[in-house]
């Protein structure tokens, strides 16, 4: 064993030793994994720790400890202090995905054009709430970490930071903050400080206000010498990294009006609510007028500021797939019993006997029992046998789930689901979600004729494939071509009947461009004929959802829309007009009560 061996052996005895002592700081009954010890670059770098010495995984409550740069930096002797400040990430601030991302959320509006810092201020605002509760209730020496390190950077944004330590340590000026300390800076300094002991116990609605204060230092220069500075103390960087947190597309309440500056905020500023304006008085009452215990309406963001949030977690994966994601979870809430065919008598295979198996067949089906029973010599397509399996008639009614076509305008008058709210594409993902719940297959045709068109490869049952394809984008042509359901249904022989596996309905959701699509000629058949014999061959009905607004219903344009109308109904096809897109949520809810029953 070499010196350096020896040396690392004994680092890592006395670190392991202080583990239990660390978790006991914030209770004996918290309960992590052993932290994850780091010996060498190469041990980092599986480990994904980059910069720093320490850093928190939220996804698997884990921490990773370089004793390697522990030793670099002349830290060994703070143990306690490092480990009890990565385990408070873990039950403190930020906890976990969904409040690391919330956030990150709150503090992007704080950040107006410095959004992309929101990852970086966000780890400077839960190390101070960390780090003063362990200096205060706890005892432990925070602050020589901090002299230990040690830096002479003289940034302003580094010595605001610095100078919010010294103020609530009560340590003297420049102890830490070695950058000019000005009126302004010193004031700032103070309403931040304010702002950690005041937001402890409620630090995610002061996460905003302390953007609100980083970000006029931020406006100078970014602090890029900073964020190098301080790579070494970035333990948060990689936290949400591997796992995407559910509830994001929800706004919460006071996420957009919190994000206020600290000397705005009444409870941190010190100024006296007689001096308060009217206007601010009479706001205040009204809001406590309205604090009843009713939960007001739910807002939400946009796809692309979703992706964004994201983004500033740490999630890294295809764009398509963060878009998926949000409308599936817009439209989880909304979810409707999809309709299922009942018939009469459910039948139960029985089986019948043997027969040959040839090799023609699949393989599954080969029964090696009776073909073993028949020879112990096997030879394919001689000795191989096959179970043949008739039908018992059961007491009870058998349902069969109905597929799901679901043709959506994708036309240039359609928005890009990824950057701004599609009401198209979220009812089609209730519906599509419904479908799959109960056992259906669902086809996604997205269509923008003339032009391009996009779909499943058949009747999935993926809902990632399903909700993949829903959320994509084309922008072209005018409308839904309604030829496109030829490719699925229609033959180019005359159509007697049904001619699916199973009932499928066919949901097309589109605008008045569709006549035009309906009178048009593609391969000598008209839209008319396509969408009369696919009606056929389904076998589960049609339905089209077409916006058509009220006010146009009454002109020399409504009058030949309720002639179309009229004319697609006499086929057997149901039409379905909203005024806007927006009701398109209402109809997804309603689609299944209105449109079937028992038959």
């Amino acid at each position: 064993m070499t010196g350096s061996d020896s040396v690392t052996d004994t680092l890592l005895l006395r670190w392991v030793e202080q583990w239990p002592c660390a978790l006991a700081v914030w209770s004996r009954f918290v309960q992590l994994h052993e932290p994850v010890w780091c010996f060498t670059e190469e041990e980092e770098t599986a480990a994904e720790l980059t910069g720093s010495f320490a850093m928190i995984r939220l996804v698997d409550h884990s921490i990773v400890i370089s004793l390697r740069k522990v030793a670099e930096q002349g830290l060994e002797q703070f143990a306690k202090e490092i480990l009890a400040h990565e385990i408070g990430h873990h039950v403190y601030c930020p906890a976990d995905l969904t409040d690391n991302a919330r956030m990150l959320a709150r503090m992007r509006v704080g950040l107006p054009t410095k959004e992309h810092l929101a990852p970086f201020i966000s780890n400077l605002y839960s190390d101070l709430l960390i780090n003063d509760r362990l200096q205060r209730s706890a005892s432990l020496n925070m602050s020589g970490v901090y002299l230990q390190i040690g830096s002479e950077c003289h940034e302003r944004l580094w010595t605001l930071y610095m100078r919010i330590y010294e103020l609530l340590w009560k340590l003297e000026r420049h102890a830490l903050a070695k950058g000019e300390i000005d009126g302004r800076l010193n004031q700032d300094a103070q309403l931040g400080a304010r702002l950690v002991r005041s937001y402890a116990k409620d630090w995610l609605r002061g996460s905003g206000r302390f953007a609100a204060l980083c970000l006029p230092y931020l406006l100078e220069d970014e602090a890029a010498r900073m964020q190098k500075l301080l790579a070494i103390w970035s333990d948060c960087r990689c936290a949400g990294q591997g796992a995407i947190p559910d509830g994001l597309t929800e706004i919460d309440d006071g996420e957009l009006t919190e994000a206020i500056h600290p000397a705005e905020d009444p409870e941190l500023s010190g100024v006296a609510a007689s001096e308060a304006s009217a206007q601010d008085i009479s706001a205040n009452s009204i809001a406590k007028a309205n604090q009843t215990g009713i939960k007001t309406a739910k807002t939400y963001r946009q796809p692309i500021d979703y992706a964004e949030v994201l983004k500033a977690v740490g999630v890294n994966i295809d764009p398509a797939d963060v878009t998926a994601r949000y409308y599936r979870e817009r439209a989880l809430p909304h979810l409707i019993p999809f309709p299922v065919r009942k018939l009469p008598v459910a039948t139960d295979p029985l089986p019948e006997g043997l027969d040959v198996w040839d090799v023609g067949t699949p393989l599954e089906q080969i029964d090696w029992i009776g073909t073993l029973l028949n020879s112990p010599h096997i030879v394919p397509g001689v000795t191989t046998r096959e179970r043949q399996f008739g039908t018992s008639p059961g007491n009870d009614p058998e349902s069969i789930p109905v597929d799901l076509y679901l043709g959506v305008d994708c036309s240039g008058s359609m928005g890009n689901p990824a950057h701004h709210l599609s009401f198209p594409i979220l009812a089609g993902a209730i519906i599509a979600l419904s479908a799959l719940r109960v056992g259906s297959r669902v086809k996604v045709v997205l269509s923008g004729e003339p032009g391009k068109t996009i779909s499943t490869t058949g009747f999935e049952r993926d809902v990632a494939t399903v909700l993949k394809t829903l959320t994509s984008y084309l922008g072209t042509g005018t409308s839904f071509g309604i030829h496109r359901l030829a490719e699925t249904f229609v033959t180019t022989k005359p159509v007697s009947g049904r001619a699916m596996p199973r009932p499928v309905h066919m949901l097309i959701v589109s605008d008045n461009d569709m006549f035009s699509m309906l009178d048009s000629q593609s391969k000598r058949r008209s839209g008319w004929e396509v969408a009369r014999e696919a009606l056929l061959v389904a076998g589960g009905g049609g339905t089209f959802v077409l916006e058509l607004p009220e006010y146009t219903r009454s002109t020399k344009w409504g009058q030949d829309t309720t002639r179309y109308v009229e004319r697609i109904q006499s086929m057997g096809w149901t039409v379905l007009p909203v005024s806007s897109m927006d009701e398109l949520v209402e109809f997804a809810r309603q689609f299944s009560r209105n449109q079937f029953g028992d038959r």
